[in-house]
């Protein structure tokens, strides 16, 4: 079609519509093949949707989350308009593989095939039909054939449509007539009527929406509600004790199946009725009668009042997301589906795989007795054939219900027992692609039903996100990591008559990576330290600290003094054009004499704890903050640095928080540089920075940097 992008037609202009286009196309290819229920979509006009225009055969409500659907959507409609091709499902089981999120809502046996309807130049929009659980497995050439040439002559009728700007609107529905009301005696003939009547059971009739077109006077007594009451509405939401998830739902199952249903109910306080249900393509017929022998069986029973009997319930299900997204790390994310799924779904263990440079890599794992049963597959490449690198490859889940099958399909399993006796393997797919598996491990042989595959593969989308995002945490986590370890020293060199040590530790918001630096420098002679906090928490402050760092030991190499060095570095920051400040304090160190001459750029004052153990804080005179004024000039300090005395540099990470004063900070830090300044340097460091390093939620960095006056010798 000219002017079309993609090959995708206009949608039809949404005006009032003349004759029923889509019902009469709709309902001629259901009767061809003996289809009980469908659906035409239409293109939406200006986004990638189709949305539904009439659906036959079954009420909308049990298509209502795909009312409207997204052409990327992983539903069939929407694949077969993206492949432009017939996609066939044969059956629940398949539907479980393929579209877990369908079988979710549809866990029932019903076959389904999917057709674009379009032209050689344009699609319009898609249409669905169903068959009962029985249909055969494979699709005839006949129905294949009939269907295809069905949505072919409606594309071109839709053409012809949107050539001519004949709009074409949704219709309505078809379905069977609603229900009349009435007595008994609206079966038909009299006598059928006294037929019906003389049964020493109850009988119903509903319609395809689950309201009551008839009921007998035996059905009325039995379920406790008169005729008159009944008639017109559901039974579920008529009885009290009826209104029940799990009834609803085999009334849906019938319809869908096309296959007879039953289930018990215990009408209070202590009568179990059995309703036994028999579809059609118009409605369905209930026979209602009182249960007998159900006493052993009655605790296996959904019973009146109570929540659902079901694999996951919904209130799981938003607890583990509202969990899942509170996972931070991939190791969260492993915890997190150990606790909360593995319990909920029967489960005694737990393998989650990831995939890195053409291998298997086991991400974490819960519940093996020996860790290496599952550690040996660590780093095997994803060619070698086991069902974690199939999943993993080729994003189709895989159930093994015994190890007898597990085993036949992957020999090399032979070699690894685990001691469990079934599994689940579910691709996590995000974003399109597949970044993971997870393994569930049962301790039993297994029989996994249609609907508990689906419920696991929709559980696997949810922790497929979380571990994604979880993913991209920890590989940002080690780049940073990675980047302030490189551009901090990766050890302190050995000063002549110093000793020292330094801690680093990052801010817990932002990115862990911040512009907090500590450097030593010893050059011909000269032996200097600096201390250095650059404003920010990101690869931005990271980088300009690693620049300061650098043009310190360079001035500082040269043989500039201490006040030309802070100069220096204040002229350079300028000339970077940087919006960013930076704090420093620098040292220039002379142990023979015992001295230290100091130079600072608005940066907190170091302590000197004297080799008495008083402490008190250098009040050293100093310059404004580093790239702030190209004049600044920055007077420098000389302090005495006799044998056994320590001077601590730090940043202000150490001393300052949200509704602390600094002054009482300082006193507290002062505090513990006296009790411990006798210990080794280490154990002293991890003393000074203790508190700061348990804290879980550190607002900035925290550079320390400690020295010790050995003397000359």
């Amino acid at each position: 079609m000219v002017g079309v992008p993609d090959g995708q037609a206009p949608a039809v202009r949404r005006a009032p519509a003349g004759s029923p286009l889509l019902s009469l196309a709709l309902a001629t290819m259901m009767d061809g093949v003996d289809a009980h229920s469908g659906a035409v979509y239409l293109l939406a006009a200006d986004e990638p949707v189709l949305e539904m225009a009439v659906m036959a055969g079954l009420p909308r409500a049990f298509a209502a989350p795909w009312e409207r659907v997204g052409l990327s959507a992983p539903i069939p409609v929407a694949e077969a308009v993206r492949e432009r091709r017939l996609i066939w499902v044969p059956g629940d089981e398949e539907m479980a593989r393929r579209y877990p999120r369908v079988s979710v809502v549809l866990p029932y046996p019903f076959a389904l095939a999917a057709l674009p309807v379009a032209t050689e130049a344009a699609v319009y929009g898609a249409v669905f039909v169903t068959w009962p659980g029985s249909h055969p497995h494979e699709l005839s050439d006949r129905e294949r054939e009939h269907l295809t040439a069905a949505c072919e002559r409606l594309a071109v009728r839709l053409a012809r449509a949107a050539e001519e700007s004949r709009p074409v609107l949704p219709e309505p529905d078809l379905l069977a007539a609603p229900p009349t009301g009435g007595v008994a005696g609206t079966l038909g003939s009299i006598e059928a009527a006294r037929m019906v009547a003389r049964l020493p059971y109850g009988l119903c009739s509903l319609d395809l929406h689950g309201r009551i077109a008839f009921g007998n006077a035996a059905a009325a007594e039995l379920i406790g509600v008169p005729v008159s009451r009944l008639l017109g509405t559901q039974l579920w939401a008529t009885v009290p004790w009826l209104n029940d998830p799990v009834y609803e739902d085999r009334y849906r199952a019938a319809l869908i199946s096309q296959q007879p249903t039953s289930f018990l109910a215990l009408r209070p306080p202590g009568e179990w009725l059995s309703f036994r249900l028999y579809p059609s393509t118009t409605g369905l017929s209930v026979r209602v009668s009182r249960a007998r022998g159900v006493s052993e069986m009655g605790r296996a029973l959904p019973r009146a009042g109570g929540s659902p009997s079901r694999l996951v319930t919904i209130s799981q299900v938003l607890t583990l997301a509202g969990a899942l997204t509170q996972a931070v790390t991939v190791q969260d994310v492993v915890q997190l589906v150990a606790d909360e799924i593995v319990p909920a779904v029967g489960g005694q263990a737990l393998v989650v795989l990831g995939s890195r440079a053409g291998r298997l890599h086991v991400l974490g794992h819960r519940g093996y007795a020996d860790p290496h049963i599952v550690e040996r597959f660590d780093g095997m490449p994803l060619s070698e054939p086991t069902p974690g690198a199939h999943a993993l490859n080729s994003g189709v889940p895989a159930f093994f219900e015994s190890r007898e099958e597990l085993e036949r399909l992957y020999p090399i399993r032979h070699t690894a027992p685990d001691g469990f006796a079934a599994w689940a393997y579910l691709p996590l797919i995000a974003s399109g692609r597949p970044v993971g598996t997870v393994v569930l491990a049962y301790p039993e042989p297994r029989v996994f039903a249609a609907d508990e595959k689906a419920v696991l593969s929709s559980l696997g989308g949810l922790i497929a996100l979380a571990l994604e995002r979880a993913l991209l945490y920890d590989a940002k986590h080690q780049l940073a990591h990675g980047l302030q370890a490189a551009l901090l020293p990766p050890s302190l060199p050995p000063l002549p008559g110093i000793d020292t040590a330094a801690r680093y530790l990052p801010s817990t918001r932002g990115m862990d990576i911040g512009g907090d630096f500590y450097d030593l420098v010893q050059s011909g002679g000269l032996a200097a330290a600096v201390i250095g906090d650059v404003q920010g928490h990101n690869v931005t402050a990271a980088g300009l600290m690693g620049q300061i760092r650098t043009a310190v030991r360079a001035y500082t190499t040269v043989g500039q003094a201490p006040e030309e060095v802070m100069r220096s570095t204040n002229r350079l920051l300028i000339d970077l054009g940087s919006d960013l400040f930076a704090s420093c304090l620098y040292l220039r160190l002379d142990p023979v004499r015992g001295r230290a001459v100091m130079a600072r750029a608005g940066h907190p004052p170091p302590l000197l704890r004297r080799p008495d153990g008083r402490v008190r804080v250098l009040d050293l005179a100093g310059g404004p903050l580093l790239g702030i004024d190209a004049s600044a000039t920055y007077p420098t300090t000389e302090v005495d640095l006799a044998p056994g005395s320590v001077l601590a540099l730090y940043t202000d990470g150490l001393v300052e928080s949200p509704g602390a004063d600094i002054e009482d900070a300082l006193a507290v830090l002062g505090r513990r540089l006296c009790e411990a300044g006798d210990r080794p340097l280490d154990e002293l460091a991890d003393v000074l920075v203790g508190h700061e390093a348990g804290t879980e939620e550190r607002i900035d960095d925290v550079a320390l940097l400690l020295l010790r006056a050995r003397g000359a010798g």
